[in-house]
């Protein structure tokens, strides 16, 4: 049996599933464009440099959640989905997933993005398991409360949940003949260095010059 592991965002994705959120929100009148968009780009900067506080950006991007119901976050979801996802959905993805599935390989996404918005995601690939940053929920009424829960699944956090991951069902590293993990970012060098095979996918300048080095496989999904 083989492992395979899948970023989302830039990855499977043509694009960014938190930024697309943002835009579909303010589209919405949810929140305000010019903090939005302002809040955005410093944190895609950091996370460029690999400066990011995950904290800070998990508790201002999940902060919109609590403000509303389930019901009508819901019926935002499939609004969002429908109109800011599938477009960034490219069939090269769809075709690099099905071959693991296909295999057998133990699937799943390991994201930073939190699971409200990329659980829906997860299943239009057909990939079982979900890794993502979990939204800390008011368990007397079901609302999300800010902020997150646990470990953000974020550098070496993805490491963290994914061993806890397969600690849950039985299995550790060596308990597979193979193991991918597919990504375009330099912040998630620490999980592509402890799989047999990384592939870098459509890689930023760090990541791309490190695959170089390391002699990884580099591919484009677009």
């Amino acid at each position: 049996m083989n492992l395979a592991l899948f970023d989302l965002d830039n990855t499977l994705l043509t694009g960014d599933s938190d930024f697309e959120r943002a835009q579909f929100l303010i589209t919405k009148g949810v929140v305000d464009r010019e903090l939005q968009e302002a809040k955005n780009i410093q944190f895609y900067e950091q996370y460029k440099a690999g400066t990011l506080d995950i904290y800070e950006f998990l508790n201002f991007q999940l902060a919109p959640l609590t403000r509303h119901s389930r019901e009508e976050l819901d019926a935002w979801h499939r609004e969002y989905m429908a109109r800011h996802i599938l477009p960034i959905i490219g069939q090269p993805a769809r075709t690099l997933v099905k071959q693991h599935l296909d295999a057998r390989d133990l699937c799943a996404i390991v994201t930073a993005t939190n699971s409200f918005v990329t659980g829906a995601i997860c299943r239009e690939f057909g990939i079982p398991h979900l890794i993502g940053t979990i939204p800390a929920v008011d368990l007397q009424n079901g609302r999300f409360s800010g902020g997150p829960r646990g470990t953000p699944s974020f550098r070496d956090g993805k490491i963290e949940r994914v061993e806890s991951w397969l600690e849950s069902l039985g299995l550790w590293w060596g308990s597979f003949a193979d193991s991918y993990f597919y990504s375009d970012s330099h912040n998630d060098l620490p999980l592509m260095c402890k799989v047999k095979t990384p592939v870098a996918v459509d890689p930023d300048d760090t990541l791309r010059a490190h695959a170089g080095k390391m002699g990884w496989k580099i591919i484009t999904l677009r």
